[in-house]
């Protein structure tokens, strides 16, 4: 079960990595909002949400516990919050007045937020 919650990350940083690429893009070009860019954000956020599914697993089918647990559980929630806010607001605001600023900022702060409750356990973000 670690071993998918483990690797199940690496899923949640190409989707946000993307959404955050697409996001640019679509800042810089000025173009207009589209579907593409929800569904990046959407796809973020499940990917966050199936990997702190399986974080959960973990915890009540182990009985390892690693020193920053309570740190790394914080910061995951953090990061959960942050694009289901996002992708809450975004989805509920009229169509002339979404941007890609609120996506890009969501998927940064959840990508750092992860990183940071990576380092707690003292596991590299990638490796």
């Amino acid at each position: 079960m670690y071993f998918l919650h483990s690797g199940f990350r690496y899923l949640f940083l190409l989707a946000a990595v993307a959404a955050i690429v697409y996001a640019v893009y679509g800042m810089v070009t000025k173009r207009p909002y589209d579907e593409r860019i929800r569904v990046l954000s959407v796809l973020t956020m499940l990917t966050l949400d199936f990997t702190s599914f399986l974080g959960v697993a973990v915890i009540f089918s182990t009985r390892t516990r690693y020193a920053g647990l309570g740190p790394h559980i914080a910061t995951m929630l953090f990061a959960m919050v942050t694009v289901h806010v996002v992708s809450s607001v975004m989805r509920k605001r009229p169509e002339e007045e979404r941007t890609y600023a609120p996506h890009l900022v969501s998927a940064v702060v959840a990508l750092a937020l992860v990183w940071v409750g990576i380092a707690a356990l003292g596991k590299p973000l990638i490796g």
